[in-house]
């Protein structure tokens, strides 16, 4: 099973993704071919994007220039995302970070929170309000 993490933590919300047709939906790893985004994003309304493993970023970048191809659907990232990546993970455009029982088992919901005020602790708005 599925655990999806937003600002408010470990939700039990309604998914969107059990209400979004399946043909509008898309899911894309994480060494998709940012060229080929503007045609597979076409009549999507929820885009997941696979992270295999902590280590890999490529995810973060995808999200960005997903949002900057005008995507205002759903964007989730799905995998091996950490608690630490979670202020990034929204920043760089996601709306919330699925992740399977296991990861949620040892990284439990307080370490998600600690991190949910993802607005509040960027450094580099911080920085470029000092040299203003």
């Amino acid at each position: 099973m599925s655990i999806i993490v937003t600002d408010q933590g470990f939700e039990s919300f309604e998914d969107p993704a059990q209400w979004i047709p399946s043909d509008h939906t898309i899911n894309l790893p994480s060494d998709t071919d940012p060229a080929r985004l503007s045609d597979l994003l076409h009549g999507m309304e929820l885009v997941r994007v696979d992270f295999p493993s902590f280590a890999d970023g490529r995810g973060f970048t995808l999200a960005r220039l997903i949002r900057q191809n005008g995507f205002q659907g759903h964007l989730r990232a799905k995998g091996h995302v950490i608690a630490d990546q979670y202020a990034m993970a929204r920043r760089s455009g996601f709306d919330d970070v699925e992740i399977d029982d296991d990861l949620a088992a040892r990284q439990p919901e307080d370490q998600w929170l600690a991190r949910a005020n993802w607005q509040a602790h960027d450094y580099q708005s911080r920085l470029r309000g000092i040299a203003a």
